[in-house]
């Protein structure tokens, strides 16, 4: 399969990964549409539909498109030398959050290590990013960027890694203010059973993102450093 993009993800693995795929109406593991729940009278498809097409996740590297004179088989083994040097994080669970107006899962605990972790995947796999295009930095700058997260983007073509890195696994779009404390009550029931605690990152995915914008696994590799 051809992709257009690539990024490296945590995803989740076990009854997390099928509830949330579920939940998103997409496996990225599999690479296929999955029937969405019936949770509470709630319109699942329509609070999903923005992040479907990334399938549950966690962005560490976001999204990039192949430097000049690098390729995909350059970036799988590299992907995977720098996964044997790192080693996997212990964090205490992860938990179901407002963050802004959108619904995600973040974790509980100290996040320093998880938070080094990211920024060494960041840096680590950097010469296969192209630079962003002047319509991709005009799109990022319309969200009023500190200095430290313009700095981000003019280095590392994102505003939202090394000190700006929060790690989150979304679960919605957007949603009306008002609605936010009716989804979560409806959403906790349905996803808290099958959060991890404690919560181990113990592997990263290299995924592709398809010629129809959604993303696919392309390989899951262990933290072994």
């Amino acid at each position: 399969m051809k992709f257009d993009r690539y990024a490296i993800y945590y995803t989740p693995q076990g009854s997390l990964a099928e509830a949330g795929a579920a939940w998103l109406g997409w496996d990225v593991a599999r690479g296929q549409a999955v029937a969405h729940p019936e949770v509470a009278g709630l319109d699942v498809a329509a609070l999903t539909q923005t992040p479907r097409k990334y399938g549950l996740h966690a962005t560490i590297k976001p999204p990039f498109v192949l430097a000049e004179g690098t390729t995909a088989d350059g970036l799988l083994a590299e992907f995977e030398a720098l996964c044997t040097r790192l080693s996997p994080v212990t964090l205490d669970g992860l938990a179901l959050t407002p963050l802004g107006r959108f619904l995600a899962l973040t974790p509980e605990g100290g996040t320093a290590a998880l938070n080094a972790m990211a920024a060494e995947v960041v840096r680590g796999l950097d010469t296969f990013r192209a630079p962003p295009s002047e319509a991709d930095l005009a799109r990022r700058r319309q969200a009023n960027l500190t200095p430290a997260q313009e700095a981000n983007l003019t280095k590392w073509g994102y505003p939202y890694v090394m000190e700006a890195f929060r790690f989150h696994i979304t679960l919605t779009g957007k949603l009306p203010k008002g609605d936010l404390p009716q989804v979560t009550a409806a959403l906790a029931p349905y996803i808290t059973p099958h959060l991890p605690q404690p919560f181990i990152l113990d592997s990263l995915t290299l995924v592709g993102q398809a010629e129809d914008g959604m993303f696919h696994e392309v390989h899951r590799a262990a933290l072994s450093g």
